[in-house]
């Protein structure tokens, strides 16, 4: 494979918060632990409510990230849980996905400077939550595109159609490469996928006029039907 110039965009798919537990503090022989619950009766929020958190995320957060550590055309939703303090100080932000190429870090850094939010209320009192925070982030190469019915979306066990295109390189002479799976050429251009299990999977995009050089790579995440 030859290397090719690349002309890499990227953007981010903001929401609000998800998923919620209450924690307390509850004292051990050696150390203080955190104890998960089910529900708060009021959610820890952050000032302003959710429309100030999704500003503050478009302000702080850095999309271009992927692009930088090289990561492949995709979209990738990384989560991250953290705990708000019964006094509104934010700690233990912590990734639940492993996407890597900087995204989880990213989402962390801007997390940790949140400043102090508003803590949930139980029983009519402050007290420790955590929250869980997704961060979907979208990167493109301009030298080729992939359609499929989600955007970057695979099912399990069904076949998949997808069309391929390129700039400056005739439908004809696309091919791909699944790693993870099969893959079957239709007509130019299209071509069916299949893959057994949920997961993600890498596209491998290639020129088969030019002894395969590589066009791109594409990261699809795979999910059950």
């Amino acid at each position: 494979m030859h290397p090719i110039k690349t002309f890499l965009t990227s953007c981010l798919i903001l929401s609000g918060l998800s998923s919620l537990a209450q924690v307390t503090r509850q004292p051990d022989t050696t150390q203080a632990k955190l104890t998960g619950f089910t529900a708060v009766e009021t959610e820890a929020s952050y000032p302003g409510g959710n429309v100030a958190w999704i500003k503050y995320l478009e302000k702080k957060l850095d999309a271009d990230v992927p692009v930088k550590n090289k990561a492949p055309v995709g979209k990738y939703t990384a989560f991250v849980r953290f705990i708000v303090s019964k006094d509104g100080s934010v700690s233990n932000v912590t990734p639940v996905t492993k996407y890597g190429y900087g995204m989880e870090e990213e989402v962390v850094r801007v997390i940790e400077g949140s400043g102090k939010w508003v803590s949930a209320i139980q029983n009519g009192k402050p007290v420790n939550a955590y929250r869980k925070q997704p961060i979907t982030f979208i990167t493109e190469d301009e030298n080729f595109k992939i359609t499929t019915q989600e955007p970057y979306t695979l099912f399990a066990g069904i076949d998949n159609e997808i069309t391929v295109s390129a700039r400056k390189i005739k439908p004809a002479d696309i091919s791909i490469n699944v790693q993870g799976g099969k893959s079957i050429s239709v007509s130019d251009g299209k071509f069916i996928i299949r893959i057994s299990k949920p997961g993600r999977v890498i596209i491998e995009v290639v020129n088969n006029k030019k002894d395969d050089r590589e066009i791109g790579l594409a990261s699809f995440e795979v999910i059950a039907k």
